[in-house]
């Protein structure tokens, strides 16, 4: 027996926490009604881990859409300076829209489903907009690579569902995936990075043997993506003793590390719900297997803080569910909060060019939190 949820409850959970965080602890505890009897049971007969097969030969990489290098472009070097920051109105304390997409399906079955003609909108509306993708691994780790005068935006899917990525028998990518759509968005748009974050959980993008999923984790590794940690089973944390905690995101590292994938430095916790020891999320230790995020992601519902700021918390970082607005997205979703962004441009992170430095305006110096070993260029407006 495998611990799953039906789709239904899944889905109306993940849209139940793009609320405000001042309520999110009550949404979490009528997630808990409904998913620990099955959380505990669940945990009784957790699968065990199948041998690891010996990997078959790389797949030929995809001849349509084609990527366009094995690591995404990086804006040239250059060397950020208060006057050059200035010009561009750098502000490298802003907020940053760390976007979370679930199924990408023709027809939507639950709110937070999107179509690909949804998903295809957006991601060129972000890319008219100055927006650059990065990971959520850069972005936890500070390494922010995002051309002078631009906004970085992280893409993130959860769950590892067959329709953010998926190869043919001819080894391209299938069309109207999330992957397919991210290419042709890229091609299009030459600084839109072809980068994103999949937190895939046991049976990641619906394949059933060790050999397909490392087939597809090394291809997505090689061309930029990440792939990254959701835990084993995907169950309410919240709802587990810290042991089982553990154990559901350390045999999860130990799939990543056979597929090629580990150890991960991110991982988005199932539900948004986090575990009653906190600290068990971003780090711990399961018979031997021992895991370190950089960052823990959220399931809602805003856009996070800079991760030089001194309010940064890289053990539950914010993200924004895409979706319009309607209904309780009227205000906690994509739509409303880019819209946002674009009206309080004072607010939204602007890269100065180089990923070394820190450029703020003088006014913020005193917010700025780890600096990392990089160097601060402080101008006024």
């Amino acid at each position: 027996m495998v611990l799953h949820y039906s789709v239904g409850l899944s889905h109306e959970l993940h849209g139940s926490v793009v609320r405000s965080t001042s309520t999110l602890a009550r949404i979490i505890g009528i997630a808990n009604v409904l998913v620990v009897v099955v959380a505990v049971v669940g945990l009784l007969v957790i699968p065990g881990e199948p041998e690891a097969p010996r990997r078959p030969a790389a797949s030929a990489p995809p001849a349509t859409p084609e990527p366009t290098a094995t690591e995404p472009a990086r804006p040239p070097g250059i060397v950020a300076t208060p006057e050059s920051a200035r010009e561009v109105k750098a502000n490298e304390l802003g907020k940053i829209p760390v976007l979370m997409y679930h199924r990408i399906v023709k027809k939507r079955r639950a709110s937070i489903d999107r179509t690909p003609g949804q998903f295809r909108k957006e991601l060129e509306k972000l890319a008219r907009q100055g927006y650059v993708p990065i990971s959520a691994r850069e972005f936890a780790a500070g390494d922010i690579p995002v051309p002078p005068g631009k906004f970085p935006v992280v893409l993130t899917f959860d769950d590892g569902h067959p329709s953010h990525f998926g190869l043919d028998a001819q080894g391209n990518v299938k069309p109207d995936t999330a992957v397919a759509i991210i290419l042709e968005t890229a091609a299009k748009y030459p600084d839109f990075r072809p980068v994103a974050t999949f937190w895939i959980n046991h049976t990641p993008f619906g394949l059933q043997t060790e050999a397909e999923q490392a087939a597809a984790v090394r291809w997505l590794t090689a061309n930029g993506f990440e792939v990254a940690n959701h835990t084993w089973g995907h169950p309410n944390l919240r709802a587990l003793p810290a042991k089982s905690v553990r154990e559901h995101i350390a045999r999860l590292e130990r799939l990543l590390v056979r597929l090629g994938a580990g150890p991960a430095k991110t991982m988005a916790l199932p539900y948004g719900s986090m575990p009653r020891q906190k600290k068990t999320a971003r780090k711990g230790e399961w018979k031997g297997t021992r895991y370190d995020f950089d960052g823990v992601f959220l399931a809602g519902a805003e856009p996070s803080v800079s991760p030089y700021a001194k309010k940064f918390d890289r053990g539950a970082i914010q993200r924004i569910q895409s979706n319009d607005k309607k209904g309780e997205c009227r205000k906690w979703c994509s739509q409303y909060w880019l819209e946002w962004l674009n009206k309080n441009p004072g607010e939204r992170y602007v890269s100065d060019g180089d990923p070394r430095r820190i450029s703020i305006p003088s006014r913020l110096r005193g917010k700025i939190g780890s600096k990392r070993g990089l160097k601060v260029n402080a101008y006024q407006p």
